[in-house]
């Protein structure tokens, strides 16, 4: 009984085995690799994984209601799939191939607490870029509307629009405007050879006044730089999405259930450095090492949705409370 309803139940395998493999997937290692290194037969390894993805996919939905965010970055990162028959071609034409991929993992995050809010695989930008909004306006508080901050891709706008925006009835034609608490700015990226020489801000909605008052308060301007350092530790700890790697994806369900871990991981287990907090008085350590003066920090807890960091074993163990099932007519 005390596996009941965790992806435990029923299994003849140790817990702390099944959470040791899981640990390991959710640090960058591949479904091979992680057989290999704890005994474990690759197909055991990868359904595994997709009973733990669905479980923390719920886990991660009770968690993400009801919040209350000043700002909100968004980026998208691309991977060449082995569906791309990768490893067929060249590191030249992988390149290439990476610019016009079909497949995206796009993120949204609270650049202030480190909370990653959505993360999502999909082919289609403007129907990515509009799900991905979706999912931000299902977890926030009734009437909030944070700063968004993208990089220069024109679908963002349109999505936001669809979301946030009301008709308006000008004289001559019918259109959709922003409502006037929105506020979107971009960072607008010039490339030579493949590479970002420089990036420009550009207020899309709203002005240049209404924003500066959001980003004051922690000293920053219009950037993406902290979506793009989230980007940095998906590549390290989703092994499929690395560049230069042979643990390429085998397509959208794979990389959909490995960055459920990820995206649970990052939130609830593993502390930040920059969220640190001060401890009111210094605790002693064991040994002759210097006090303890700092208390390590996660964006749950930085978000105030718990008081401690979670262990991996304790997140899986986590029984997740049932949803209202949809009502038949």
């Amino acid at each position: 009984m005390e596996t009941h309803g965790t992806i435990f139940y029923g299994k003849q395998a140790a817990v702390e085995r099944i959470v040791r493999v899981l640990a390991g997937l959710a640090e960058g290692l591949g479904i091979h690799a992680t057989a290999r290194g704890f005994e474990v037969d690759a197909n055991t390894v990868w359904s595994w994984r997709v009973e733990a993805a669905e479980q923390l996919r719920a886990f991660s939905a009770s968690f993400l209601c009801d919040l209350h965010l000043e700002q909100l970055q968004r980026d998208e990162l691309y991977a060449v799939l082995r569906a791309l028959k990768a490893g067929e071609i060249s590191d030249d034409e992988a390149i290439k191939r990476l610019e016009r991929s079909p497949y995206g993992v796009w993120t949204a995050m609270d650049p202030k607490r480190k909370w990653l809010v959505v993360v999502e695989v999909g082919s289609r930008p403007l129907a990515m870029a509009q799900r991905v909004v979706q999912q931000v306006t299902q977890g926030l508080a009734s009437a909030c509307i944070p700063l968004f901050v993208t990089a220069g891709l024109k679908d963002y706008g349109t999505a936001l629009l669809a979301h946030f925006g009301h008709w308006m009835q000008p004289e001559r034609r019918q259109d959709t405007g922003p409502l006037p608490e929105l506020l979107y700015a971009q960072v607008v990226k010039s490339y030579r050879r493949w590479r970002i020489v420089g990036g420009k801000p550009r207020v899309v909605f709203g002005t240049q006044l209404a924003i500066e008052p959001v980003l004051a308060p922690c000293g920053w301007t219009i950037n993406t730089a902290f979506v793009e350092r989230l980007n940095l530790d998906i590549r390290q700890c989703v092994a499929a999405i690395g560049r230069r790697v042979n643990t390429l994806g085998q397509g959208e369900a794979g990389g959909r259930d490995q960055l459920a871990l990820f995206q649970t991981y990052h939130n609830v287990v593993l502390p930040h450095a920059s969220l640190r907090q001060p401890l009111p008085v210094p605790e002693v350590t064991n040994g002759h090492g210097s006090a303890k003066v700092w208390r390590p920090c996660t964006p749950a807890m930085a978000a105030g949705l718990t008081d401690h960091v979670w262990t991996w074993k304790e997140v899986l163990m986590f029984r997740v409370p049932p949803w209202p099932q949809p009502q038949t007519v």
